[in-house]
């Protein structure tokens, strides 16, 4: 199993989800991956009814509601720093902006930032306290990959470069508006995450943004609960080269991508 207690810096360690209806969209994961939500400890004046959701017992995801007026529902993807507040800084030397400064999570679970590249993307940073991150990844009933769609990657690679250290490589075979990201140290081989040109085919108020992919064991019966949940395909199903891809947006208005993986090992 892809268990696991620690990250290194320039990782991505967490997702979670903003929705208007924390209940449906907690029915929803579960029906559909076998998630099961669990408010953290708290006065939900401090929470704001944020939870975890877990997988066979294992912390994979977290759900909690939208936090400001205008706030879309979204996935939200979290890359592990030791020191929050550097990090931000780095953000806003690359071009970037932070959209919330570096603060204290409920309970000692850690200090966390919400960011923005100079494209627009949005993503946070989470200094692990007593929250290290999810527990298992990389499986089925998992969150697996994280990829920025962006319509200048050259700027991309500048920013992330500045903040984390990543550079960009184009994996053999893949077309050119396709790279991964790497790093220094990385577990694996292949990329830490990716990234994609955005391109003609996309809505032009399309915003640049971080996708995220969360692993299911049949990806046709995953798309036909989201459907009748209200949800909508995006994109595919397509065959690719570490399983079959579709990206959709959940029943409550949040796109994510799923994947029906086909990996050599557990990673």
């Amino acid at each position: 199993m892809s268990e696991r207690d620690t990250y290194d810096d320039g990782e991505f360690c967490w997702v979670d989800l903003a929705s208007p209806d924390v209940d449906a969209s907690a029915g929803f994961y579960g029906e559909m991956i076998g998630w099961e939500f669990q408010p953290v400890p708290g006065p939900p004046e401090e929470t704001g009814g944020y939870g975890n959701l877990t997988y066979n017992g294992k912390l994979v995801a977290g759900l909690g509601g939208i936090m400001g007026e205008g706030q879309p529902p979204a996935w939200m993807s979290y890359v592990k720093t030791s020191d929050a507040g550097s990090t931000a800084e780095r953000v806003k030397e690359g071009g970037g902006t932070v959209l919330m400064e570096p603060f204290d999570l409920p309970g000692g679970a850690g200090r966390m930032a919400v960011c923005q590249d100079t494209e627009g993307a949005v993503f946070s940073l989470l200094q692990p306290g007593r929250h290290q991150g999810a527990g298992l990844v990389n499986e089925v009933g998992s969150w697996t990959w994280n990829n920025l769609l962006t319509r200048d990657p050259d700027a991309a690679a500048e920013f992330y470069g500045k903040v984390f250290g990543w550079s960009r490589n184009q994996p053999d075979g893949a077309p050119d508006y396709i790279w991964n990201w790497q790093m220094e140290g990385q577990r694996w081989p292949e990329g830490l995450a990716g990234l994609m040109a955005m391109g003609t085919d996309m809505p032009s108020d399309a915003p640049p943004h971080w996708q995220v992919y969360l692993a299911v064991e049949d990806l046709e019966k995953a798309l036909e609960l989201t459907k009748s949940a209200g949800g909508r395909l995006i994109f595919g199903p397509q065959d690719i080269p570490v399983g079959k891809l579709a990206v959709a947006f959940d029943p409550q208005g949040a796109a994510f991508a799923l994947i029906e993986p086909d990996y050599p090992d557990p990673r």
